[in-house]
Parts: C-alpha cells; structure tokens; sequence
C-alpha cells in the first residue's frame, strides 16, 4: 500500500471517526494513534469542522421536555425503574398526606354556615279552589330564580302542569315552562322576564305531554296567584 493509499484510508478513518460509526474495538485503536499521530488529529478537526457546518442549513427545534427522560429510561431501565417506583410512593404518600390534612382540618373547624344566595323578594300562592293543587312560588330577581314548591296536587295521568307569566298590564300569557314530577323544582327566568314578574300573576294550566303547542294555555287553568313583594 503506498503512502497515497494510506492517507485516503486515514481520512476515511477519520471522518467515521467523527461519525461514531467505527465499531468499539476499531475506535480503541483508533483513539490509540490518535494519541501519537499530530496528522490524525488534525484530519479528525477537519471532518469535525465539516460536518458542523453542514448543521447551518438545519432550522433548530427545541426537543419535547420529555425527552432527556425518554433517552435516559433506555440507556439507564434500572435506574428509571427505580426514580418510577420513588414518583409513585410520592404520589401515594402526598395523596395520604393531603387526605389526613384535610381530615384534621374537618375535625378541627366547626362546619360554616354556607349563606342561600336565594334571597326571595316576591312570592305567590297558587291554589285550586278545592285545594286540589297547591303551589307556592317565590322569587328572588337578583340571581332571576323562580322557586316552585308544590304542596298539593299533581298533574294527571298522561298530562303535564305548565306554569305561566301573566305580567302586569299585558294581554297574553308566558310560558315558564313544564313542572317536572318532583315537588320542588328552580327556574331561572330569562332576563326580560325578571322585571316582569313583580306584580304579575302566575297560573297553571293542565297540559299534554310536553306542554302546549300554541304558546297559550290549551287545558284547563287549574291555579293561580299574583306575584306581591314579600
């Protein structure tokens, strides 16, 4: 081999040097000649060079935050193993702890009384004549909640209850909507409604399934009651 062919394999040696593509025992010896060989080192600087600025074209990205995490979980299976198993008894042991704080805490701490932010300022008592159905209303316009709470009475078979606003001074009714089978229920009035209620009259009108279709009552008016302010 002559001292040309040397040096192109030299070369070539190098640059898979920089590479890291030489197998373990072939970069030990090559890291050996490099210790005593000035030309070989410099070669490598070469490539070392080169091959940075072939990275000027490249945009640079930002590697996800999990990454460090991933490549040290293959490199290192123990010791992920290991800091995996710390995190759960962490999570194990600080949801303890958070639960026996908040534990003392409800033992220590007499219960607070928690304020109803349902303060009603209007009611009306709607009644049947024969006292068949009974409803108490309330209404309380800063929150536009409309209480119901039906005493007696409920709707017939295969029927429903429709409750509606005749509002002071108007010539139709409103719907506020279908009672639901339980006694007590809350509706929240739209907020062209909420002026409207004070002084008004709700009623009840005996209904088909899923209320009345005109936008009037249909059935019979069973009770009614004028709004006062409480």
């Amino acid at each position: 081999m002559t001292a040309a062919d040397d040096h192109n394999d030299d070369v070539a040696l190098a640059g898979e040097y920089a590479l890291h593509l030489l197998d373990a025992e072939a970069r030990r010896a090559f890291e050996d000649r490099l210790n005593n060989e000035p030309a070989l080192r410099i070669l490598v600087s070469e490539w070392d060079a080169h091959f940075i600025s072939l990275s000027d074209e490249f945009t640079p990205v930002v590697p996800p935050a999990m990454m460090k995490a991933r490549i040290e979980d293959v490199l290192f299976p123990k010791a992920a193993k290991a800091r995996s198993e710390f995190s759960l008894w962490r999570v194990v042991l600080g949801a303890g702890f958070a639960a026996a704080l908040g534990l003392a805490v409800l033992v220590a701490l007499p219960p607070a009384n928690v304020p109803d932010p349902f303060t009603p300022s209007f009611t009306a008592e709607l009644a049947a004549e024969d006292q068949s159905l009974v409803v108490l209303a309330s209404f309380a316009p800063d929150v536009g909640v409309l209480r119901i709470d039906r005493q007696a009475g409920e709707a017939r078979q295969g029927r429903v209850l429709e409750l509606w606003l005749i509002a002071d001074g108007a010539t139709a009714p409103v719907s506020l909507g279908v009672l639901p089978a339980d006694a007590a229920t809350n509706i929240t009035l739209p907020a062209d409604l909420i002026d409207a209620i004070a002084g008004g009259t709700l009623a009840i009108s005996d209904e088909p399934i899923g209320g009345s279709t005109t936008g009037a009552p249909t059935g019979d008016v069973l009770a009614a009651g004028v709004v006062v302010s409480i």
